[in-house]
This record gives structure tokens, sequence and C-alpha cells, in this order.
């Protein structure tokens, strides 16, 4: 739980920085902004409000990285945490008794 609180206070401070810059965020930045996204649930979950988009951004550009990043972080996280329990859950093979 501290690892999570650690990452998701690091995850705030970037996009706290991230709204000090002048531009607005386009593509690049809301992929990133995205694939932060889910690092802040644990965060959120303690009782600590967090920014996790921006809310002055170009627009459809921005939305699509926002969304792409989301979509790629979560294929990444649920994608190796299906592999493993179906490693956990998979039958084990019996193996034939060897003569001695």
């Amino acid at each position: 739980m501290v690892v999570a609180l650690v990452i998701g206070s690091t995850a705030s401070a970037a996009m706290r920085w991230d709204a000090t810059l002048s531009r607005p965020p386009g593509f690049a930045r809301g992929l990133l902004h995205g694939a932060l996204m889910p690092l802040a649930w644990p965060t959120l979950l303690a009782g600590r409000d967090q920014s996790i988009y921006a809310e002055r951004n170009a627009g459809r550009t921005y939305k699509l990285g926002y969304s792409m990043g989301v979509n790629v972080c979560g294929l990444a996280f649920f994608g190796w945490f299906f592999t493993r329990l179906r490693r956990w859950t998979r039958p084990v093979k019996a193996v034939p008794d060897s003569p001695i």
C-alpha cells in the first residue's frame, strides 16, 4: 500500500508540474496522462484529491492520446494479471510414476 501511495503521489506531482507548462497538452502529453491515470487510483482511494485529466488541453488530439494511454496501460496491467491468474488456476498435470 505504501508503494502504491508513493507512485500515486509521484503521478500527482507530475500532473501539477505539467499544468505549469505554457502550451496546452496535445497527443504525446495526453498519452502520458492516460498512462499515469491508473496510478492515481490508490491515492484517490486513500482520500486525496488528484488531477487525472488536463482541463486546458489541445482538444481532440489530447483526448485521443489520453484514451490510448489509458487503454495501453490497462492492456499491459490486465494482460499481465490475467496471464498470471491463468497460470495459478491451471490444473497440474500428473507426472507418470517412474519405474525404479
